[in-house]
């Protein structure tokens, strides 16, 4: 299935490389009301700033380190799945699969339910391998 000219699993990687800069969103949630001298948001030392975060927003920044870490190996196993011809459905079935399951993640780690989460990263890994070699 295309829209505007892409597959849904080419869509799926914009979608995966903007889910970076949600977590980084959500780790800055609510610090722009408050001023700087109060623990608002340093934007002139933003990632000082960051390093003294606990809580949830520690979590959301570790969550954005890891999307971008998970990253390449997912554009790459997309592009990988099209350059060998797989089967169109089932490469964009698989890629839907796959941001669901991270943006369950990315709840999960901001929630701190660290068992679930990963369990949800390991389903994450696994639908990744499976987009590899549909």
């Amino acid at each position: 299935m295309k829209f505007a000219g892409l597959t849904v699993a080419y869509w799926s990687v914009l979608v995966a490389a903007l889910l970076p800069f949600v977590c980084a969103g959500l780790a800055k949630w609510g610090a722009f009301s408050k001023p700087r001298r109060e623990g608002g948001y340093d934007n002139h030392e933003p990632r000082a700033w960051m390093a003294q975060q606990g809580g949830w927003r520690a979590r959301a920044n570790a969550a954005q380190a890891n999307s971008f870490e998970a990253l390449p190996f997912y554009m790459g196993a997309v592009i990988i799945a099209h350059q060998l011809g797989a089967y169109q459905t089932r490469l964009d079935v698989l890629a839907f699969l796959y941001i669901v399951l991270r943006l369950m993640y990315i709840l999960l780690y901001v929630a701190d339910l660290p068992t679930p989460r990963s369990l949800v990263w390991s389903l994450a890994l696994a639908v990744n391998i499976g987009i590899l070699f549909v």
